[in-house]
């Protein structure tokens, strides 16, 4: 039997979600979270899921944390991505950093369980009317993903740090944030910047700030 986690805070979407899956896979288990530290903490002895299906915007993370969370935890689980954010730059950067497919909230019950199913069976999938662009943007941005796929390699604990970290915060701060003694958070820290390559915190924050897709829509919220 086939198995999909749901990750969405809204209950009304999760509902149309299951009748997408129930579509794609017939007789498939779903298991469902409201938010990635309900995924991180509720699904702590589950190996993977054939399929994991995660909304970008979530409580209680920023930009594309919650994709590098959910990764780290289920590494080898394709994550399709649903998000009210119809933007092809957000499609490219998803994929880029991992993600198996991409999907908008505006999209049919078909649509989507076309893109179930093509997840489910390896493949990659994004929409037909971003698809051009999308490409034309991974093409583009092939030569700098060596630090998303760095940060794809960080476990959850350490992402958490380095969200910290994006918000300004010293080591005290971060241990007391996470409830961690100081002399943890500074290895977080240390540990953090061996694996990102980087040299020191400043520049870790500088090399992983393209990562966040709400500097993407920032012009576009500008205008309207």
């Amino acid at each position: 039997m086939s198995s999909v986690l749901i990750v969405e805070d809204h209950p009304m979407f999760r509902e149309a979600v299951h009748s997408a899956v129930h579509l794609a896979l017939p007789g498939a288990a779903i298991c469902e979270a409201s938010a990635i530290d309900e995924l991180l903490g509720q699904f702590y002895d589950r190996k993977n899921f054939d399929v994991i299906l995660l909304d970008l915007v979530m409580p209680g993370v920023a930009g594309f944390d919650g994709l590098f969370l959910t990764r780290s935890r289920f590494p080898q689980s394709p994550v399709l991505i649903f998000s009210s954010l119809n933007d092809p730059r957000i499609a490219a950067e998803s994929i880029r950093i991992g993600a198996a497919g991409f999907v908008a909230k505006s999209a049919t019950k078909f649509m989507l369980s076309d893109a179930i199913s093509e997840v489910f069976a390896g493949n990659k999938y994004i929409p037909k009317d971003m698809r051009r662009e999308v490409r034309a943007l991974l093409s583009a941005a092939e030569p700098t993903s060596k630090i998303a796929s760095r940060v794809a390699g960080l476990t959850p604990s350490q992402i958490r740090v380095l969200q910290l970290l994006r918000r300004g915060l010293l080591n005290k701060q971060i241990a007391h944030e996470l409830g961690v003694g100081e002399t943890t958070a500074k290895a977080h820290v240390s540990e953090i910047l061996r694996k990102l390559n980087v040299a020191s915190r400043t520049q870790a924050v500088i090399e992983t700030s393209h990562l966040d897709f709400e500097a993407i829509l920032a012009p576009q919220q500008t205008k309207n």
